[in-house]
Formats: structure tokens, sequence, C-alpha cells
């Protein structure tokens, strides 16, 4: 019986086999806030989403306090105003670069989506189509939409999202914003970093959709939609002839990582709010949303 149950108590209980040399990581940045319009702009660009990067095996050392820094969403533009872009998000070496804000509402000249991990949608005046902001630096995501319709019926741009371009604006209509991408590494599947959808000029246009993945949707003669926290979703722009229309926050980051839960679990965490911690698929998993550190 001793036999029995030291070997019972020796295979249940094997010890961690130390800490992690590697971990798997994802990392998203705040989105781009959408943009407004002031009464007869028309409508506002949606905003970029922010960068995304994940890589399943980065290299970590014992001993050191790693950075985690989550990104804020951009500020939707009030009014007349281009929409904010976002904040990057960090996790030691790694950097997702945040979306750009959407192009401002003017009906007279053409504005251009901010450049970002995906870049915000464009506007088009009667001085002709603006040009969506570029996904920079490459990798991240993807450029915002184009404008085009015909005066004074002009539909924004979509911001651009993690897994495609922003989709144009066309008469009446604002662009959706553009797709994200999907992640299992919480062992769900889960959408992040979807574009803001664009502005549009009247009631009749079919409300533009935010990018699955968090994206805000576009106003028609209303304000724009904010992305979703801790999805780096960008704002939608917001569309109007009447009144002055807001355009959406863009969404927050999120910092995740995981690792086998057969390893041993961090030695300490800095900041005011330690991760959520959870287990699947025979990994321990921690999810920040809010800035921090982790030592191994």
């Amino acid at each position: 019986m001793s036999n029995l149950l030291g070997g019972y108590l020796s295979a249940t209980f094997n010890p961690l086999s130390g800490a992690p040399t590697t971990v798997e990581y994802l990392v998203v940045a705040g989105g781009g806030g959408g943009s407004g319009a002031n009464a007869g702009d028309y409508c506002a660009g949606g905003g970029g989403a922010g960068g995304l990067r994940t890589a399943a095996s980065f290299a970590v050392a014992t001993g050191t306090a790693l950075t985690v820094t989550i990104g804020a969403g951009g500020a939707g533009g009030v009014g007349r105003a281009q929409g904010a872009d976002g904040i990057n998000s960090v996790f030691s070496s790694i950097t997702s670069t945040a979306g750009g804000g959407g192009a401002r509402g003017d009906s007279t000249t053409s504005q251009n989506g901010n450049s970002g991990g995906s870049g915000g949608g464009a506007t088009q005046g009667s001085s002709g189509p603006g040009t969506g902001g570029s996904a920079t630096p490459s990798g991240q995501g993807f450029a915002g939409g184009t404008a085009t319709g015909n005066a004074p019926q002009y539909g924004a741009g979509g911001g651009g999202g993690a897994g495609s371009v922003g989709v144009n604006g066309t008469a009446n209509n604002g662009g959706n914003g553009g797709t994200g991408l999907c992640s299992t590494i919480t062992g769900q599947r889960v959408f992040y970093s979807g574009g803001g959808g664009g502005g549009a000029y009247t009631t009749a246009a079919q409300v533009s959709l935010g990018g699955g993945g968090g994206g805000g949707s576009g106003g028609a003669q209303t304000s724009g939609l904010s992305g979703t926290a801790n999805t780096g979703g960008g704002g939608g722009g917001g569309g109007s002839v009447t009144p002055a229309v807001n355009g959406g926050n863009g969404g927050s980051g999120i910092v995740i990582i995981r690792y086998p839960a057969t390893q041993s679990p961090p030695a300490s965490f800095g900041g005011a709010n330690t991760p959520q911690i959870s287990y699947a698929d025979g990994y321990q998993i921690y999810t920040w949303t809010s800035s921090g550190t982790v030592t191994f």
C-alpha cells in the first residue's frame, strides 16, 4: 500500500519544471478615434484599428521586470475635429502601433485619414476624395478606405483593420471598417483590431459597420459609435447634413501572454492591477487590461 500511495503521490504532485524561457504573446494597441462633422460637413472617417502583433515563441529571462503598457483608444472628434490617434501597447521589447484617427468632415476640402497600426478612413469634399491613412509600420494592420460619391452625398471611408483594408465610401453610404483578426490565445476564438465604419450623409444611408474585432459603426445623421474596450477597435465616424455630430472613441488595447501550465508561474507582478489569470488547453494565461510589469 505504501508503494502504491507513494507512486500515486509522485505521479500526481510532480514539481513544476521551472520558469519559462519563452512565452506566446498577443499585443494590441489602442484604436484610433472616428472623426466628427459640423452641420453641412456631410460625413467623417472611421478610426483605424490598433496595431496587432502576435508570436508563439518570445524569449524571456528570469529576474527581470518586463513592462506591460495598455494603450488607450483615441478620442473621437467633436464637431469638425479630427479623431485622435490611439496609444501604443507594449510587452517588453514588443510594441504595437496605435490606430490612426479618421479624417474630419469638411464639405469643401478633402481630408486624409491618419496613418497608424491601421490607417484612418478619408473624407471627400468638393475638391475631391482624400486618401485613407496608411498602415505604418507594415505588418500590424491595413490602410483606411477612401471617400467617393457625388456632392453633397459623400460617404466617408472606413478605418483599416488588422485583417483587411477599410472599405471605400460610396454615394450616400460610409464604408465598413476593415476586418479584425481572430486569436485563440485565451482558449477561445476572439476577434481583435477591427476598423471603425465611415460616416454617411443621409438617414436613408445604410449604416456602415465596424470591422469584426471591436470596430464602432459609422453614423448616418448621427454620431459614430465607439470601439469596444480592450479590442483595439477603431471608432466610427459621424455623418450629418444638419446637426453637428461626433466621432466614436477608439477601443483600448490589451496584452495577453501564455505558456505551458507545467512551468512555474511568474515570480511577481507590478502595477496597480494584476492581470487576469486563466487556464486552457494546457496553458496558463495572463491578460492585462491595465499597465503593469511581470517578472519570471
